[in-house]
């Protein structure tokens, strides 16, 4: 079981850019899948996450009106897009495959992780 996290990047303020994680091994249809971020010398933290049908998405405050996580099923993936990127979003992004089907904000409710893509914002 895989999950691989691409599409970071170094990008100014301001700028765009589209996380992907591709899950392989098995499916993840029916789990609630999550982002989670880790800024140097800080603690990983929630970012987003989305119900297994990915009619239901939560964000951190933080993110909110600028990230959107999407899934599709189909394909095994899940997306972040970040827009309007800040200095303070710069750190590693995780993607994570929870337990089960309930969306969850705590690391111990996801038991698969990707490797991590280095997002870097430059202001």
């Amino acid at each position: 079981v895989q999950l691989q996290a691409s599409g970071g990047g170094l990008v100014q303020a301001g700028g765009s850019l589209r996380l992907s994680c591709a899950a392989s091994g098995r499916t993840f249809l029916n789990n609630a899948m999550g982002w989670f971020r880790q800024a140097p010398g800080k603690e990983r933290d929630f970012v987003a996450n989305i119900s297994w049908r990915g009619g239901t998405t939560y964000y951190v405050d933080s993110v909110k009106g600028r990230f959107t996580i999407s899934r599709d099923n189909a394909k095994n993936m899940v997306y972040l897009q970040m827009n309007s990127l800040k200095p303070e979003d710069t750190a590693v992004y995780y993607c994570a495959a929870a337990r089960g089907s309930v969306s969850g904000t705590y690391q111990y409710q996801y038991n698969y992780w990707g490797q991590g893509t280095q997002v870097t914002v430059s202001s």
